[in-house]
């Protein structure tokens, strides 16, 4: 993946005081609990079930990302990039996109939904608008989640598209997608269907809400494409693979658990392989409806 040398975003922000790093090295189980919220943690979720959130609440201290370190870095042009399609397709419906925050914080951070540590993963906060990441989030997942792209980098541009780049990119871009389903009040109808339903029908909710921000995701990539041409060989293949191993059928049988259809909150392999895969070979909005009267 091609990202060096385009602008960078301003709303990208490091916490301060935010903590050490819970439990040392992510490993075993930890990392099925990971791979399982990498992908779109819904924050209201997290505190629901209890998983790798620590409880509290109120907001981090931050200050502008200055570091000048290649994660921090990578992650500015990335967010630049989703601000500049999503402006775009704002525009062409004749409305406007207001852009979120994305905090950087070391081991524990608090957020208006709540206070999570690194096993959280990556997460959106509709509260605050704001996106978290784990600093140690992109080491762990070159390291031990296995998830690789291209083990050919990118063709000798200076070791710019390292394997993982893209399925990186794609996780920062399905929790921008988070808060574009906020901007237009997804989110809102989401969270108010699920107080009056079952436990299960409020899980298959969240099941359809995950997939509509993968395929904004995939619209997103195909929008950038076009813009800058980013892509590098391999590279979907990259983000299909992602996709594919944080189904959660996938991720309750690496577990040795039984898979429960019921229990699924975020959809199986295939069907988050295949909303990705409509986003990105339309680059349409509006082939992202995945609840088709559901709300």
């Amino acid at each position: 993946m091609k990202w060096k040398g385009r602008r960078g975003s301003s709303n990208v922000r490091s916490s301060k005081g935010g903590g050490k790093m819970i439990g040392g090295s992510i490993g075993g189980i930890i990392i099925a609990g990971i791979l399982w919220l990498v992908f779109g943690m819904n924050p209201m979720t997290a505190l629901q079930t209890g998983q790798a959130v620590t409880g509290g609440s109120g907001e981090t201290s931050t200050e502008a990302a200055t570091s000048t370190d290649r994660d921090t870095q990578f992650v500015k042009v990335v967010l630049a990039d989703t601000e500049a399609v999503w402006h775009q397709i704002f525009e062409e419906a004749n409305s406007t996109y207001q852009e979120p925050s994305l905090i950087l914080f070391d081991g524990q951070v608090s957020s208006a939904c709540g206070s999570a540590s690194s096993a959280t993963g990556p997460f959106y906060c509709p509260a605050d608008q704001t996106i978290y990441i784990d600093t140690s989030f992109f080491v762990e997942m070159r390291q031990n989640l296995g998830i690789l792209g291209d083990q050919q980098g990118s063709g000798g541009q200076d070791n710019e598209g390292k394997a993982g780049d893209f399925a990186q990119a794609y996780v920062i871009s399905h929790e921008v997608g988070h808060h574009v389903q906020t901007l237009l009040g997804i989110t809102q109808q989401v969270n108010e269907a699920s107080r009056q339903v079952t436990r299960t029908e409020a899980n298959r909710l969240s099941v359809l809400q995950e997939l509509q921000a993968d395929c904004f995701a995939g619209v997103w990539a195909q929008r950038n494409q076009q813009r800058v041409q980013f892509l590098e060989p391999g590279d979907i293949d990259e983000a299909i693979n992602a996709a594919g191993q944080i189904g959660d059928d996938r991720l309750a049988r690496a577990s040795g658990g039984e898979v429960v259809p019921d229990n699924f909150t975020h959809g199986t392999s295939q069907q988050r392989i295949e909303w990705f895969s409509r986003g990105l070979e339309s680059g349409n909005v509006q082939s992202c409806d995945t609840f088709s009267g559901a709300l």
